[in-house]
């Protein structure tokens, strides 16, 4: 495989890398962390150019991240929960994106393509929470050309080796394919029986927005919980009337003013 990607990187270059790495980018299934590694491995004998290789680079994923950026500022959550749906943690990817930017604001972006998942819903994140242009494109630029530098680095330092692999690989033929892709495979499945697991644990009563609205024009005494995230009162402050923001890590601390004889509603985006 790796072989075949150097042979490939060979006769189609820049194009073939910048391509691929914009699609990768704006969500296509293309993993662009291989070319990297054999663009910089091409790279240390002299078949490509390392500077074109890690300038367009850089530019192919942010004109990916771009595009992101501005669907999450003109279109919002939306965005992000699609976004989010074709992760491999749908239910946690949004949480864990909405935490990591809480925690380190723009500075997410600086190893955001280094960690699955974020990489691709950071920028739409960034542009939810209005983060200026400037901002973004300083973060993003230093985020991506760290990530460009550590895999095109590792193709530089390790080019004999890589080379070797890819000879190897080229003598398994369908077997490099069968060891390369059954571990991923595996992996895979293992992350969808654990979701169904988590799920089935976890199943509770569901209320659809419509009942909420009748039970509290009927004047039924319900608590109400807001467990959205603060990112998302700060990207819409609107709520149930007479609701109180509990984030779901606080529930523990604060269950005391969770009273047991009324009926209890939970909502979050």
């Amino acid at each position: 495989m790796m072989n075949d990607i150097i042979q490939f990187l060979l006769r189609h270059g820049y194009l073939v890398l910048f391509i691929a790495i914009l699609l990768e980018q704006v969500g296509a299934p293309v993993p662009s962390a291989p070319l990297l590694l054999a663009a910089g491995a091409l790279a240390a004998h002299g078949n490509l150019s390392y500077t074109l290789v890690f300038f367009l680079s850089i530019v192919a994923a942010l004109a990916g991240d771009l595009i992101w950026y501005e669907l999450g500022r003109h279109r919002g959550r939306k965005v992000l929960h699609f976004i989010c749906r074709i992760s491999l943690e749908p239910d946690s990817c949004v949480r864990r994106t909405e935490d990591v930017f809480a925690h380190h604001g723009g500075r997410a972006l600086l190893l955001a393509k280094f960690i699955p998942a974020l990489g691709i819903a950071a920028p739409p994140m960034a542009g939810l929470l209005r983060m200026s242009l400037v901002r973004f494109l300083i973060y993003d630029t230093a985020g991506s050309a760290l990530w460009v530098f550590t895999f095109t680095g590792i193709g530089l330092l390790f080019s004999e080796q890589i080379e070797d692999v890819a000879l190897l690989l080229a003598r398994l033929g369908v077997w490099a394919l069968i060891i390369t892709l059954g571990p991923l495979a595996g992996y895979l499945t293992w992350k969808y029986v654990q979701r169904r697991r988590f799920m089935a644990r976890h199943q509770v009563a569901r209320i659809a927005p419509e009942e909420v609205m009748r039970k509290m024009s009927a004047g039924e005494n319900l608590f109400i919980i807001d467990l959205r995230h603060k990112l998302d009162l700060q990207a819409d402050e609107t709520g149930l009337p007479g609701a109180i923001h509990i984030e779901p890590e606080e529930i523990e601390q604060r269950h005391r003013e969770i009273p047991k004889d009324r009926d209890i509603v939970l909502y979050c985006t």
